[in-house]
């Protein structure tokens, strides 16, 4: 008798158990939207991200504690520039949060993959190509249909804006990380960002007009169970990323904003019929976007294993 299962070709549709744990992880970022929403009714936006991002660091110290002996100063000044942008990129989307519903926040923050070819050419003078100059247009327009819907013209209220501004700060860390990854140890600059980035969240804190927030299981569990999903999604990420090509990755992580839709729609938010033309448009920006960034395997880990924005 013959055999021919040993030859059939794997359907290009079929995942593999990498794909599928990066889907999921891609779900679990979607989710976070709503459980920020829900948790800023009980605490401030700032106090919040300055214990999520200490729970990370903690987890991540426990993760790789036996490598901190050896940090350098490279290192350390790695931690603080990125853990600079965390803090400015996460604090001021979940400010943006108190105001505007996870769905609009899930969508506006896709915005970053479309901004960074923008920043490099303005920084490091390296000028986008066609495909992102596509997914820059595709996502403008449909920030203008989700932002003023109704007034037919860009209309953005302070939650909105805010969370704009959020995804500079946002594609500014992807900048830092690439700058910085042929330079430090991942494992050191990922542990040191992250505790940078809850220390300067708690001194904003005050400055910001929070006082001590009351305890609440609501609020505590949630910023704990971020943090450590945080610290968990980065060893999915390093495993999974071996065998899932960056392009194949961008293309699971683009489906974020689509998950946090539907996390929000279960939970009530109602977007109008051109709010979710929009939503669509910068889906399509951000997809079209990934297409043109073209990343070594190394860079692409390095990535993961460094707390990579908007998917913790």
């Amino acid at each position: 008798m013959l055999h021919h299962s040993s030859s059939r070709k794997p359907s290009p549709l079929s995942l593999s158990i990498q794909e599928l744990a990066l889907i999921g992880v891609t779900c679990l970022w979607g989710a976070t939207f709503l459980i920020v929403h829900l948790a800023m009714r009980e605490v401030g936006p700032m106090t919040f991200v300055g214990v999520r991002f200490l729970t990370a660091g903690c987890a991540s110290l426990i993760m790789f504690g036996r490598h901190i002996r050896s940090i350098s100063r490279r290192d350390l000044l790695a931690g603080f520039c990125i853990g600079l942008s965390i803090a400015g990129g996460y604090g001021l989307q979940t400010v943006g949060l108190r105001t505007i519903s996870s769905s609009q926040s899930a969508f506006i923050t896709a915005l970053y993959v479309p901004i960074v070819p923008l920043l490099q050419w303005a920084i490091l003078r390296r000028p986008p190509g066609l495909m992102s100059w596509l997914g820059v247009s595709a996502a403008f327009g449909g920030m203008l249909l989700l932002a003023g819907p109704g007034a037919g013209e860009m209309s953005l209220s302070f939650g909105e804006l805010v969370t704009v501004v959020s995804t500079l700060a946002i594609a500014s860390e992807i900048l830092l990380i690439g700058h910085f990854a042929p330079m430090v140890d991942a494992r050191r600059s990922t542990v040191a960002q992250l505790l940078t980035a809850s220390l300067l969240a708690f001194v904003m804190a005050p400055i910001a007009g929070e006082g001590l927030p009351h305890f609440s299981w609501g609020w505590v569990s949630a910023a704990v169970g971020l943090g450590v999903a945080s610290a968990l999604i980065q060893l999915i990420m390093n495993w999974a990323q071996k065998s899932v090509s960056p392009t194949r990755a961008t293309l699971i992580y683009a489906g974020e904003p689509v998950w946090g839709g539907i996390v929000g729609k279960l939970a009530g938010d109602r977007l109008p019929a051109a709010s979710l033309v929009g939503a669509m448009l910068i889906i399509v920006g951000v997809l079209l976007s990934g297409f043109d960034r073209k990343r070594s395997p190394e860079e692409t880990a390095t990535a993961a294993a460094t707390d990579e924005p908007a998917r913790l």
